[in-house]
């Protein structure tokens, strides 16, 4: 990530941000750095949630849609959770905050959850891999990259129109 940017007014990575601007209503205006570093903001907490709740559910040896939906709620919680750990740091009250978090990060998360968990899913073997097995963690990393690629694009579309994370900006 770049951190070439020294801004200290929240613990956010004001990054992840730079470029959100669009110039007009339409996708040309933002480019594709700017849309990947939303993506992988995004990514983050999808991430952080995700590998905590399959490490959770497989240690429990619980079953794979309960993993699966536990990685999945957790993957939200903590992706919206670092929007709105920014948004209320840069003075929005609770409230709104959360209202940005979910207009920013809805879609983004969703996708991003649907492509990783697909790939999971579709890998032979991934889902009843152990916490230790290389294939765990290559189909859960696979997931990841493949879901950047697709949701990228998705970012960079919304950020365009003045959805997704163009929201959080106006806020920095």
């Amino acid at each position: 990530m770049d951190h070439s940017a020294h801004h200290t007014s929240t613990a956010h990575d004001h990054a992840a941000h730079q470029g959100h601007q669009a110039t007009g209503h339409h996708a040309g205006g933002v480019t594709w750095g700017a849309a990947a570093k939303a993506t992988l903001h995004c990514l983050t907490g999808c991430a952080i949630g995700e590998i905590l709740g399959m490490a959770v559910g497989t240690a429990l040896m619980w079953g794979k849609v309960p993993t699966m939906v536990l990685a999945i709620i957790l993957a939200f919680v903590f992706g919206y959770s670092f929007t709105l750990f920014a948004v209320r740091k840069a003075g929005l009250d609770f409230k709104t905050a959360i209202k940005v978090a979910l207009a920013a990060d809805t879609v983004s998360i969703a996708v991003m959850e649907l492509v990783d968990n697909g790939i999971i899913a579709l890998v032979p073997g991934a889902m009843d891999a152990h916490l230790s097995d290389a294939l765990f963690w290559a189909s859960l990393l696979g997931g990841f990259v493949i879901a950047f690629l697709v949701t990228t694009p998705v970012n960079k579309w919304m950020i365009g129109r003045g959805k997704g994370h163009a929201v959080v900006h106006a806020y920095h």
